[in-house]
């Protein structure tokens, strides 16, 4: 569409607890703290920007997700970061995904970012 930047996504995800959320944004998934004002935090992972809200509806599926290299290995070095995986890796038209959890239960997924659509 003309006039809409085609390369930035930004989305809102609600949790609990600030300063966990960003040490696990950036510490675990590594992520990059853009700034803080009071109950919103400001990251971004390439052109993905996300902003980190408190909020006392947490645990849902953010429908967030972040382009990784192999979903396989992602999972693997998560899971020796102790993140909780909900989903193994599946097939999908748009390429083989996995989802784990954040700190607030929220759901975030991993997929292969070089995957081609297909039916």
């Amino acid at each position: 569409m003309e006039g809409i930047p085609e390369s930035i996504f930004a989305c809102s995800i609600p949790v609990s607890d600030l300063s966990r959320s960003v040490d696990f944004y950036t510490g675990i998934l590594g992520m990059q703290l853009l700034g803080e004002t009071e109950g919103e935090a400001y990251i971004r992972r390439g052109s993905c920007r996300l902003i980190l809200r408190v909020s006392d509806d947490v645990g849902v599926d953010t429908g967030v997700y972040l382009g990784v290299d192999s979903p396989f290995n992602t999972r693997r070095r998560l899971i020796d970061e102790d993140v909780e995986f909900v989903r193994e890796p599946i097939h999908s038209p748009f390429g083989t995904y996995t989802s784990f959890l954040d700190p607030d239960g929220n759901v975030i997924h991993a997929i292969d970012q070089g995957a081609e659509f297909r039916i």
